[in-house]
């Protein structure tokens, strides 16, 4: 019975498979149209925020009765890991994080358990707070940001501008949600003096009374006629800040205008939370959230149309300026890709021209677009779009697609110097390689397999890795050995015929150099193995010498100016310091513009941004470089400015991007424990540990210093006996000195509230403070200073806890060239000296780039076991072995040689992905190993001894394993010189290097070596060839208990 052929079935369909051929080309393309385009991969925030208000409590008090039972409840919640909180007066704000391995798909159904947790915890909380308000919508990213700023227009006109704006956007196909950040909230003013109303013998109460009688909204009642309804309605309403002014104030019978007694002013919230600025002038800014898996260079293009459209009907003076892009930076990489894939394509079919001829070459070369055309059909089906890391896989799997034909193409051409024909020669391929080839494909692919099923932040940023690869290896067996024999026959030109001695091939020059080099070394096979060895050895020594990283820095234009002012900070005072720092950025030429966000970080413009908790003593300033130099200049020239003593009164920090999932301060340190001072005693001397090393910068506390508070002590019975509670007392001063909102005013769709204080004079002086009238019930006013005594104090400003444990978390920079996790790791041995003195409750555990990556890492690592089975399964199927098996296996660790060396010379840093190219590795070499082991058991099985087996069969599979080599490190050329793929790139370059010469001279050292007792056995030359691969091995496979007997 003759075996299934697939080539020789390929080659004798030839119109069925031009079509399929055709088919698969056209819909290849259509496909690749189709692809989703996206910057980076998407992956899901396992973030939530949660914050709560209760006006009037102390940080201490807001942590204990609120913060902690809510905290309590959280931490039943599944997949949780941490929640960190911060507590200041009258505020307490958490941030849950769930663990790195939390499934992506279970995530909405956690925010959902989470509010039903607060739903259930309200109950222990107390009266008078406001919230738990949650906010978990931190997965979404404004692909496109603009900011509005108006010459002489005021927040008022900007706001409904900028809802108009936003209106007109949602109509866009793709986008999302559109969000408005920076509004300020009108607000009209009532400021009046204690003084003069006291005099005049009006109580603050009678004001608010009156005003919000005037404004209510009560029905009058209908008139119901004999043919219709007809309401009445009593006018009055108040509709603006003059109308406030009219409005009558009785008191002891008499009538008084507000405008008379009060001033009336039309304003905003008074301190605002939260501040947008472009170039120094108030803004704001509409950020627009793209649909997932929708074209975002379609929407670019729509948005912009829309935007045009929009502005033209805008009032003058009010611009809108493009400040975070998407579509464009997309836009950029996906050309700068398609060009990098188009030299890497151009080098591998320069190799298989250079190497077999022009005509050998097209027949290779035509093999790309097939394998692309599967792999764009599949990425289709399976919704993976267009991003870095999937384009990054592709070149990757380009220097690979084509291994498998040039292998089946070079073993054709060989049969065809040999005198076969055409068809018999294409379906050569099949009986000696194919499986050998598949095994070795699936190999490789293996190798990737722990990306691909990774369960951490990481493995969903760049499991798509995997998937490429993967289907690009198994599309391109199949191109091999169903389309690379049909198009050979049309395509290989005739060859000459050697008289019909097989062996003629294999005389020229080179070959018997060849011939002489591996025959040195089965002789000399103990030195070959041990100085193998020795170079193993020391490379895993200089292994120790390359610096370690997470994820390399980005190449956007983006700089991160950030301001940090002491706690307790009033907003006005911030705002001054971004002033401050917006001088330094005017005027500078490598800047094409700045926004800054005052009280908060900025919008989520790019994934790789940590979600900032609200906060009035800080301020971002998002500055856009012109390119990466002028990043660098501008960078250089803040840091030196500081140094020089600008921004005194802030922390300054300058940040770039970093690529991957977000960190914070790369280097970081948490003292956790129960006492709030303990834990600052230890972080003060954790921080003077880090100080000491030279590779930091800027070391701090994330908290530390305590504020002032003023504490009004009530003497208990006078206050009784002028009729007044300390309750009364409190409502009184806060009202006076903050404000209390009266009533609202109606004006189209906006509120507006009308806000009742004492004038300035009065409300922002400390030292008057007990100067202030509290009217009692029976109206007579009292000054303060009478029922209380003033005592100044001082309090935590904020108290930060990490699962219900006080926590500071020492925190820096690294300087420029030096990458986080070696700092960690130097810093952290100097640590166990304070370690070794902590009493049991207390702990020190590092933080930043360093935890990240090692979970990062570790995610990769459970899985290693797994890919190691699949990979021994896949070589025994293959093999049916056990000591070959070994043998095979032994070469797959040789490439750390070439890869430390490679990543040595270039100086890359080893950081993740350069460690997914690490274990990638062992794959492509052991494929290698495969086919030259498979090919040494046929040639025995032929009547060969072992010894002229091992020489003829590195020979004979030379040429395939260096071009297969080749093509594969000349095609990561153009990924070398990329920010994010680099390291993998020089990793995989080198290790394949080394890997190849090993693969020609060390195997059959150690393959002679291994079998040293039947060197010179002669196999039975009557087997059928490839009875090999199918069990008939009982005498080749223990030659070392034959010897024994």
């Amino acid at each position: 019975m003759k075996r299934f052929n697939l080539s020789a079935w390929a080659v004798s369909h030839p119109t069925l498979v031009l079509f399929l051929m055709i088919i698969l080309g056209v819909a290849g393309f259509f496909s690749y149209q189709k692809l989703g385009r996206a910057e980076d991969p998407f992956f899901t925030v396992k973030v939530v925020n949660v914050s709560v208000m209760w006006p009037g409590a102390t940080a201490q008090e807001m942590q204990t009765q609120v913060a902690d039972p809510i905290e309590k409840k959280l931490q039943e919640l599944p997949y949780f890991e941490k929640v960190q909180t911060y507590s200041k007066p009258a505020f307490a704000a958490m941030q849950v994080t769930f663990r790195d391995s939390t499934p992506p798909k279970e995530v909405p159904y956690l925010f959902y358990l989470l509010r039903k947790k607060l739903v259930d915890v309200q109950g222990q909380l107390p009266s008078g707070i406001l919230g738990p308000v949650v906010n978990d919508e931190f997965s979404d990213v404004d692909s496109i940001l603009y900011m509005m700023t108006g010459d002489g227009a005021d927040y008022a006109q900007l706001k409904k501008t900028a809802e108009g704006f936003r209106q007109r956007l949602l109509k866009v196909p793709g986008v999302t949600k559109v969000d408005v950040y920076g509004t300020q909230d009108e607000r009209i003013f009532v400021e009046f003096s204690h003084a003069k109303l006291a005099t005049l013998g009006i109580t603050p109460q009678a004001l608010f009374d009156s005003l919000a009688k005037q404004n209510n909204v009560t029905p009058a009642g209908t008139v119901e006629t004999s043919s219709q309804r007809v309401p009445l309605r009593v006018t009055g309403a108040l509709d603006g800040a003059k109308a406030v002014a009219e409005t009558p104030v009785e008191s002891n019978g008499r009538v008084f205008r507000l405008g008379d007694i009060a001033t009336v002013t039309h304003g905003y919230v008074d301190p605002p939370s939260f501040m947008v600025r472009q170039e120094g002038k108030p803004a704001i800014g509409i950020g627009v959230v793209t649909a997932k898996g929708a074209n975002i260079l379609e929407l670019g293009k729509d948005v912009e149309k829309a935007t045009s459209e929009f502005m033209k009907a805008v009032p003058q003076g009010i611009e809108v300026k493009l400040i975070a892009d998407q579509p464009k930076v997309v836009e950029h990489a996906v050309s700068e890709f398609v060009h990098s894939f188009m030299e890497a394509l151009v080098i591998v079919l320069f190799v298989s021209f250079l190497a077999l001829g022009w005509r050998t070459g097209i027949v290779v070369a035509l093999s790309v677009p097939l394998v692309l055309g599967i792999v764009f059909i599949v990425m289709n089906s399976m919704s993976l779009d267009l991003h870095r890391i999937t384009l990054g896989a592709l070149i990757i799997a380009l220097g690979l697609l084509v291994d498998d034909a040039i292998i089946a193409v070079e073993m054709m051409v060989v049969k065809m110097e040999q005198g076969w024909d055409r068809v018999r020669a294409a379906s050569f391929a099949w009986e000696s390689t194919a499986f050998p080839m598949l095994t070795g494909t699936l190999v490789t692919a293996a190798g990737f397999l722990p990306i691909g099923f990774a369960n951490s932040a990481v493995g969903e940023y760049a499991g798509g890795i995997f998937w490429i690869v993967a289907i690009a290896l198994v599309a391109s067996w199949f191109v091999a050995v169903i389309f690379t024999p049909y198009i050979g026959i049309k395509l290989l030109p005739d060859m000459k015929h050697h008289n019909h001695d097989p062996h003629a091939v294999y005389e020229t020059r080179m070959y018997r150099g060849l011939r002489a080099i591996v025959k040195w070394c089965v002789d000399h096979r103990i030195t070959v193995v041990a100085a193998t060895v020795g170079v193993f050895v020391l490379s895993i020594v200089g292994f120790g010498h390359v610096q370690q990283q997470f994820f390399p820095l980005s190449e956007r234009p983006e700089l991160f100016l950030q301001l940090r002012l002491p706690e307790g900070t009033a907003f006005n005072v911030t705002e001054k310091s971004v002033q401050e720092a917006e001088k330094l950025l005017k005027d500078d030429k490598d800047i094409s513009t700045y926004t800054a966000y005052v009280g908060q970080g900025s919008p989520r413009f790019w994934l790789g941004l940590n979600p900032q908790l609200p906060n009035e003593a800080f301020a971002e300033i998002v500055i856009i470089a012109k390119g990466v130099e002028a990043r660098e200049r501008i960078k250089a020239k803040i840091e030196h400015a500081v140094a020089e003593g600008a921004l005194t009164e802030a922390r300054v920090r300058v940040d770039r991007f970093n690529f991957g999932p977000p960190v914070g301060f790369p280097v970081q340190f948490r003292v956790i424990g129960p006492d709030a001072n303990r834990v600052r005693d230890i972080a003060y001397q954790v921080r003077d540990v880090m100080r000491q090393n030279k590779n930091v910068k800027d070391v701090q506390l994330d908290w530390n210093e305590q504020s002032p508070y003023l504490k009004l002590v009530v003497d208990q019975d006078r206050a009784r006996a002028m009729g007044l509670t300390p309750q009364e007392v409190s409502q009184s001063l806060a009202m006076l000195i903050s404000g209390a909102q009266v009533t609202t005013i109606r004006d189209g769709i906006e509120k507006v509230g009308v806000v009742a204080r004492a004038v300035p004079s009065e409300r922002l002086d400390l030292a008057h403070v007990g100067d202030l009238t509290i009217t009692s019930r029976g109206g007579v006013a009292v000054p303060l200073q009478q029922i209380a005594k003033i005592e100044y104090s001082h309090e935590e400003p904020i108290l930060w806890r990490r699962n219900r444990d006080m926590a500071i978390t020492v925190r820096s920079d690294v300087v420029d060239g030096v990458q986080a996790p070696d700092v960690t790791s130097q810093i952290s041995p100097k640590l166990q000296e304070i370690r070794n003195h902590l009493e049991p409750a207390y702990r020190i555990e590092a933080g930043g780039a360093f935890e990240e990556s090692a979970k990062g890492n570790a995610s990769i690592f459970i899985l290693f076991p797994m890919m190691v089975m699949v990979m021994l399964t896949l070589l025994m199927i293959q093999l049916q072995s056990f000591s070959r098996l070994f043998l095979v296996f032994l070469t797959a660790p040789l490439g750390i040689v070439g890869a430390s060396f490679g990543l040595n010379v270039a100086n890359a840093p080893f950081g993740f992905v350069a460690l997914l190219g690490l274990i990638a590795l062992a794959g492509m070499i052991m494929r290698n190993t495969v086919i030259l082991v498979d090919q040494i058991e046929t040639d025995v099985s032929q009547g060969l001894t072992r010894r002229e087996a091992i020489v003829e069969a590195t020979v004979r599979r030379a040429r395939p394993v260096v071009l297969t080599a080749l093509a594969a490190i000349l095609a990561m050329i153009p990924l070398s010189r990329s920010a994010f793929w680099g390291p993998m790139a020089i990793t995989i370059m080198g290790g394949l290097f080394v890997a190849t010469f090993l693969t020609l001279l060390y195997l059959p050292g150690l393959y002679a070596l291994w079998f040293r007792k039947s060197l010179d056995e002669a196999g039975t030359a009557g087997q059928p060839e490839g009875a090999l691969q199918h069990g008939s091995d009982a005498q080749l496979a223990f030659p070392l208990a034959e010897a024994a007997e």
